[in-house]
């Protein structure tokens, strides 16, 4: 099953706001905003997620989108050793909405059409910058792995989640925020999809 189609699956109406939901590894994270002042529903999944009036245009690949999209322009990461160049582009789907709040330019408490006051901050604020950071929105592909030599091929490595890289991380072959990162999910710290002691998630991709 892809990413896409997981998300699709699992993000129904009584999980997104249901007490016992599958997402409820959201409380107590920094992802928990249903305590801040700026909040007045109380609710935990209102800042990024509605049951009505979604976006469900701007990024197609978030459920019921509720959040002000960025519009930033981006600096995107470059190297002479990364040979995803030719793919890579603007941040889209998901990683636009990780980006809505972690680029700084909208703020947190900007959704349902009010414009917020509260912007992130600290470690968390990447900025518009990503030149630093690990690239996204660039085509992890079976090509792209034979090219580099120091990467597994998606298509038939397991990504330890229970199927391969291609199905369980990539979203239509695409490297995003949400192939490394789980949004509901702090278990690992740093939201990781999987636990980066002695670097394994990085060596789930990366052949070292």
């Amino acid at each position: 099953m892809t990413m896409t189609k997981l998300m699709g699956a699992t993000l129904t109406l009584a999980g997104m706001f249901g007490a016992s939901s599958a997402f409820a590894g959201i409380a107590g994270t920094e992802h928990d905003f249903s305590g801040e002042s700026w909040n007045s529903s109380g609710e935990l999944c209102r800042p990024c997620h509605t049951p009505h009036n979604a976006d469900v245009t701007t990024i197609t690949d978030v459920p019921l989108w509720n959040h002000t999209t960025t519009t930033s322009t981006f600096t995107l990461y470059t190297s002479s050793t990364f040979d995803g160049s030719s793919t890579i582009g603007q941040p889209n789907g998901s990683s636009l909405a990780c980006l809505s709040c972690h680029d700084g330019s909208v703020a947190l408490d900007s959704f349902e059409g009010n414009t917020g006051t509260t912007f992130i901050s600290g470690d968390a604020l990447l900025d518009t910058d990503l030149s630093n950071d690990h690239p996204i929105a660039f085509d992890y592909t079976t090509a792209l792995a034979t090219t580099d030599g120091e990467l597994f091929d998606p298509a038939t490595t397991s990504s330890g989640l229970g199927d391969t890289i291609q199905n369980d991380m990539l979203f239509t072959d695409a490297m995003h925020c949400a192939s490394c990162h789980d949004v509901h999910d702090d278990t690992n710290g740093t939201f990781l999809r999987i636990s980066n002691s002695g670097s394994a998630l990085c060596l789930t991709c990366h052949d070292k």
